[in-house]
């Protein structure tokens, strides 16, 4: 009887090492959420100032709400201009019988300022933009003497340039005018351009217009 009795007691004192034991296992998700509190809140949430939270708006790079800031202004390229002087291409060519209204001013300017001079060849008429230039060219001859006039329509400024060009050489500017206008005059009033050298060669009557609109010219010699 008194072995009977003593194994029950012996049983029931391990049975607290066996089962009270209050260490969680090793490596239990189970056991270790439940030690550390993680299903008191929703998953992917953590208590509030803990690792993780998601900063308040505009903290820390994240997106404002709209309106917020203003949208950026998106940049613009500066316009292009053209430096005064430089060419703005080819004029269209035109019939001088087009600028007829400029005729009466140009014989009135041959009248008054190439007196005793004659045409050296046609005259030659051009449609402008502003900036554009018309060429005219012709055989400058040794000792010859030239002058150039032009009248313009609508436009601003009329220049004119003699220019002798002799490939592979690069253009050279003999005389230009000195006029302001939508008329000019190169070597008027007896100022005429004479080639100093003995001998000729090609060369061109330039004509550039400041503004748009029509003009006609004409070249003459003695």
């Amino acid at each position: 009887m008194r072995l009977y009795v003593l194994i029950p007691a012996a049983l029931l004192g391990l049975a607290p090492l066996a089962c009270g034991g209050s260490d969680p296992e090793p490596n239990n998700p189970s056991q270790m959420q439940n030690q550390y509190g993680a299903n008191q809140y929703p998953p992917g949430q953590y208590p509030p100032g803990q690792y993780g939270q998601t900063p308040p708006a505009g903290q820390y790079g994240q997106t404002p709400p709209a309106g917020q800031y203003p949208a950026p202004t998106p940049s613009q390229p500066a316009p292009t201009q053209t430096p005064a002087g430089a060419s703005g291409g080819n004029a269209t060519p035109i019939a001088p019988a087009a600028v007829a209204m400029a005729t009466p001013v140009l014989t009135a300017m041959a009248a008054s300022e190439v007196q005793g001079m004659q045409a050296e060849g046609g005259a030659f008429a051009g449609q402008f933009q502003d900036g554009q230039t018309l060429e005219q060219p012709f055989n400058i001859q040794p000792g010859k003497c030239y002058s150039v006039i032009g009248a313009g329509v609508g436009i601003t400024e009329l220049e004119i340039q003699l220019v002798a060009h002799t490939p592979p050489m690069p253009p050279m500017v003999l005389a230009q005018d000195s006029t302001t206008g939508p008329n000019a005059t190169l070597g008027g009033k007896g100022s005429c351009f004479k080639n100093p050298l003995p001998i000729g060669g090609p060369a061109k009557a330039v004509l550039r217009a400041r503004g748009s609109g029509m003009a006609v010219g004409q070249i003459y010699v003695k």
